[in-house]
């Protein structure tokens, strides 16, 4: 087949020779992890360098720089099992000053590259390949949008090859659940470049997980696959270039649109927002704004802890309530969560005392007391099972020490078994045991009622 030139310059830089055709369409795309056999030589045929000597295929990232240039380029256009010669011009390749010893300065390198492999470039947060890109157009500048900027996207979602959805839609990254984006969009979102085009494959747990879309006629546990356009972001204004008022209330607004997810019962969401408004918060205020800083800190907290109660999330639970303890050390909602937290914990000592100290500020609030009933039930249950755990351990060491004491016996000598009594035989008049001589020799000594004796048989 004849060579084709694959330079962007076309000024014969890279050329091409296929020697064995590839299969499917499919080509790999920048970020793409491919896996490759090749054989590497000099103009002159001379071999410098060789994977299938090393019975060891290359692996690398398409399109990242980890390669030479006209690898990047040849190997992005090969399909799955084409075998092809590349030559590459040297300023493809190791260019003026070569690699030596094995390549010289200047030096036009030829490869034959066998394509064994590939898979998409890997988004997931834990590396399993649950979330994959296949870029179809790059983007145009180096920043990624990030959670928190206003994304603008088109996208078509496909399951079993057909579409189920396709729209234009603008949303908060990190917040695209209000308006039915997936999280494996929004992960890898975060990775695109301002107009790039890609494909992405998601796994489940990143898309409908194990409820499906009864909407989309998507069942459970579905995997599905989604073409992602970023039209274009906006970055949120920084915190640092905004003053103390303007502080205060872009944590207002964060504080209200958790509490209107919370009531939509978007709970995940609404933590996440939550979240954010300590962003906002966690600097200094002077005296006048302190006052109402805290009180936005408090509400927060207070609503946050709310929030991990319903998701039983008991640990963060009780710790955004010690929080908002910190802030003010009577308050009501704050000890009554805390001690709904300690239950969830089953720690009902501990969670009886917040409950106890709710009363103590408000005494007429009958929860608390119906929690404190709730608390000396389980703690009398807790001791009741914990002592007949216990007189079983007891029942279970006497009869293992008795156990060993028998088997100590047993493996005594018979003569020493005689003299201890264990078979309640032998035994001679006046309490004292027959010894091993006297048992051998019964008619020897006679003993009467009164312990003395007279031999017989002499």
């Amino acid at each position: 087949m004849a060579e084709i030139d694959l330079s962007p310059a076309q000024d014969r830089g890279v050329l091409k020779e296929i020697i064995k055709e590839g299969t499917g369409d499919e080509t790999p795309t920048n970020g793409c992890k491919v896996k490759v056999h090749y054989i590497g030589t000099l103009l002159d045929g001379t071999k410098f360098d060789s994977s299938k000597d090393r019975e060891k295929p290359f692996k690398f990232d398409l399109g990242r720089g980890s390669v030479i240039k006209a690898w990047d380029i040849g190997v992005a256009t090969m399909k799955k099992g084409e075998i092809a010669i590349l030559t590459c011009a040297p300023e493809y390749a190791y260019g003026k000053n070569g690699s030596p010893p094995s390549i010289p300065p200047d030096a036009t390198l030829k490869f034959e590259v066998e394509l064994l492999d590939w898979h998409g470039e890997d988004l997931s947060p834990t590396k399993d390949k649950s979330i994959e890109r296949y870029q179809i157009t790059s983007g145009k500048q180096y920043a990624n949008p990030e959670e928190g900027c206003q994304v603008n996207v088109h996208l078509i979602g496909k399951y079993n090859g057909k579409v189920f959805e396709e729209r234009d839609v603008e949303f908060t990254l990190g917040e695209g659940e209000i308006v039915g984006i997936v999280e494996g969009v929004e992960i890898a979102l975060q990775r695109f470049l301002n107009g790039e085009k890609s494909r992405l494959l998601i796994k489940s747990k990143y898309a409908f997980k194990e409820e499906g879309n009864t909407e989309f006629n998507i069942p459970p546990n579905a995997d599905v696959e989604y073409e992602v356009e970023l039209k274009s972001f906006e970055k949120e204004t920084g915190v640092w270039v905004m003053n103390t008022s303007e502080k205060l209330e872009q944590a207002k607004l964060q504080k209200e649109k958790g509490t209107k997810y919370f009531t939509c019962n978007k709970l995940n969401l609404a933590i996440k927002v939550y979240l954010k408004v300590f962003k906002y918060l966690d600097t200094d205020f002077n005296d006048e704004d302190k006052v109402e800083r805290n009180r936005i800190a408090l509400a927060t907290h207070l609503n946050l802890a709310l929030c991990y109660l319903k998701t039983d999330q008991n640990l963060l639970a009780r710790d955004e309530c010690t929080k908002a303890l910190n802030l003010d050390s009577k308050n009501e909602k704050a000890l009554f969560r805390r001690g709904q937290a300690h239950l969830g914990l089953a720690s009902p000592e501990i969670a009886i005392k917040d409950f106890q100290e709710v009363l103590n500020v408000q005494p007429k609030n009958t929860a608390a007391t119906k929690q404190i009933v709730i608390c000396n039930k389980l703690i009398k249950k807790q001791l009741s099972k914990e002592k007949k755990l216990y007189a079983n351990m007891f029942d279970k060491f006497a009869q293992e020490d008795k156990q060993k004491e028998e088997q100590k016996l047993k493996e005594l000598p018979d003569v020493m078994r005689g003299t201890l009594g264990e078979w309640g035989q032998e035994e001679r008049p006046g309490g004292r045991d027959a010894t091993a001589f006297e048992k051998e020799n019964p008619n020897i000594l006679m003993l009467n009622a009164n312990g003395s004796g007279e031999f017989k048989n002499m």
